[in-house]
């Protein structure tokens, strides 16, 4: 995969009839009303998200209903078999508390795993493999989760989804363009291939696709909880598909190496947010192994010096694209696990460092590409010898762009904004025997050759660029954020608050507008039909060029909090066949 290909996010979009009453009404990407809120890319999703809210539960009950039913109706792009970051604010606390559950390194898991040679091994080749398989994080965040903020049990919060997976649901166009493009790599996989392909090829659109294997293994934690997942027969399952993967006769992927206490001694770890102001709002996000909220952190803090409200819109989305380019640089040079890396956080995210950055950019030139600057002088204690013999040489690198992120809000006022992901469209392609979901590659993540702070190291997390975000104002929320997408994920996220904030679109109008995605690469990622258009016209005027391919980038869902007290959830109203946004109480 090139390093600016942005596949595009496929999901089903088919209602489902849940039990527990939910909703009836016709799948609308904007919702306004009281109560709780969800925004997902699928409707079933949305639905149960909402099902679980309508029976009591709160935010995070209804963050594992939509997730779960998510691993159904997008088995692509999310599920047990991978990992993810969620935020939540916890109202009656007043705080925001982070859990990192993303995948981890095998024990066994060496620094040239994927240059044994010296030289790095082909990116596909890497993908669909065990060896790319991390150990997966979802189910211990799931139960984290719930354990400690929830009021639901898996058996509770599972049932929508074991619904969905068991009754089935039908395949649309999307779904089915999604398996055409990885037909190559489903081949080689017999349990994938069976469950959606047929001699070869794609199961045609209109399908009702049953998955009782993952009903089953739903089941299996309604029952076992968690250490069904980590231990026992499952368990084996899992590191027998990862070791001795289950290809068709005549075909070698490279095996990897997980042992059973690797899943054993799995932890999911609570993380103190990323935080940093931007024109009187405070934006709270990942942080570290995720490099979403520092990039976008610093990318706004060297836009907070310009002003942007007065400036024609050209001019101001050349400063955006240039903060970003900026950002990057840094955000490729520096940022790796937290607990294998010393990261510069602290000077990457002040403000005197983003003053620094902000003067290298010229207001009426692009620059096509920018080294990445000396944060350490702007560390909190400059007296801490962090500084390496030198900076990493930035790279753009590829980065799958197949993940999904939901929003969920309750009567409360709890909030979660939750991203998850099997890496790869398809993961690694491996779908376990017997139990119905694909294992993640998310060891692709790291950088395949050194040095490099992302280089592969056991037990060690690689950085991802999920950029789940809570916006607060006057310390109330304002509105969630986030997207799928790769690298992406964190120009979605800025461009969409930029649009919010500072070209002043309502936020519906800020997620739909025409996406730019610049990564300190030789051209700008865009969308279809921006090449050629007015926007990209005025842009070129400062010297910005366009990546030749052109796709979706992302499929983002937020929440707004009016300041009347009632909220607004937002989907994609165009891309990926539109996304569902349901309240409680639907306004008038």
């Amino acid at each position: 995969m090139t390093p600016n290909a942005l596949p595009r996010r496929l999901t089903s979009t088919i209602i489902i009839a849940l039990a527990f009453g939910a909703p009836a009404w016709a799948k609308t990407p904007v919702a306004s009303g009281t109560g709780g809120a969800v925004a997902t890319i699928s409707e079933p999703a949305s639905q149960a998200a909402l099902a679980i809210l309508d029976r009591g539960g709160n935010a995070v009950d209804a963050a594992v209903a939509a997730a779960a039913t998510l691993g159904v109706t997008d088995p692509f792009s999310c599920g047990v078999g991978g990992g993810g970051f969620m935020v939540i604010y916890l109202a009656k606390e007043n705080r925001v508390i982070t859990l990192d559950h993303r995948e981890v390194a095998p024990a066994a898991f060496r620094s040239n795993a994927f240059a044994p040679d010296g030289k790095a091994i082909d990116f596909d080749t890497a993908v669909a493999s065990g060896m790319a398989v991390g150990v997966p994080g979802t189910v211990r965040g799931w139960h984290d989760a719930l354990e400690r903020y929830g009021t639901m049990s898996f058996k509770q919060v599972l049932a929508p989804a074991i619904k969905v997976a068991q009754d089935g649901f039908k395949l649309n166009d999307n779904f089915v363009a999604l398996v055409t493009e990885n037909e190559k790599k489903f081949a080689l996989f017999p349990e994938t291939a069976a469950r959606y392909m047929r001699d070869g090829k794609a199961l045609p659109a209109g399908t009702l696709l049953r998955n009782p294997d993952l009903a089953n293994t739903y089941r299996l934690l309604s029952s076992g909880g968690v250490k069904a997942f980590y231990s026992g027969k499952l368990a084996q399952a899992i590191i027998d598909s990862v070791n001795r993967p289950p290809v068709a006769a005549g075909i070698s992927v490279r095996p990897g190496q997980m042992a059973l206490a690797d899943l054993a001694n799995y932890e999911a770890r609570w993380r103190q947010p990323v935080r940093s102001t931007y024109r009187g709002y405070e934006l709270v996000g990942m942080p570290l192994p995720s490099s979403g909220g520092v990039a976008i952190a610093e990318a706004l803090n060297i836009l907070e010096g310009f002003d942007l409200k007065s400036m024609p819109r050209e001019k101001a989305e050349h400063l955006y694209m240039e903060a970003a380019r900026l950002a990057f640089a840094d955000r490729n040079a520096y940022l790796a696990d937290p607990e294998y890396v010393d990261a510069p956080v602290a000077g990457l995210v002040s403000k005197e460092y983003a003053a620094r950055r902000r003067e290298l950019i010229d207001p009426t030139q692009a620059r096509h590409h920018a080294q990445p600057g000396d944060p350490y002088l702007f560390q909190q204690d400059p007296s801490v010898p962090l500084r390496p013999a030198a900076a990493a040489k930035a790279r753009l690198l590829s980065e799958s762009a197949h993940t999904t992120h939901l929003a969920v809000s309750d009567k409360d006022g709890n909030i979660v904004a939750y991203t998850f992901t099997i890496e790869s469209w398809g993961g690694s392609g491996i779908t376990v025997p017997g139990y119905g979901f694909i294992l993640n590659n998310e060891m692709t993540d790291f950088d395949f050759s050194g040095p490099h702070p992302n280089v592969p190291e056991a037990g060690k997390r690689p950085r991802s660029s999920m950029s789940p975000t809570i916006a607060f104002r006057n310390g109330k929320p304002a509105f969630t954020i986030g997207s799928p997408g790769g690298a992406t994920i964190v120009t979605t996220v800025l461009q969409t608050i930029f649009n919010h904030i500072d070209l002043g679109m309502d936020m519906p109008s800020a997620l739909n507008a025409p996406r730019i995605s610049e990564r300190n690469g030789q051209a700008t990622s865009i969308e279809p039909g921006f090449a050629g258009s007015v926007q990209a016209k005025a842009l070129e005027r400062f010297g910005q060029r366009w990546d030749a391919s052109a796709e979706e980038i992302g499929a983002a869902n937020a929440i707004v909090f009016n300041p009347d007290g009632t909220v607004t959830a937002v989907s994609e109203g165009k891309r990926h066949g539109v996304g569902s946004a349901l309240v409680q109480k639907r306004g008038h």
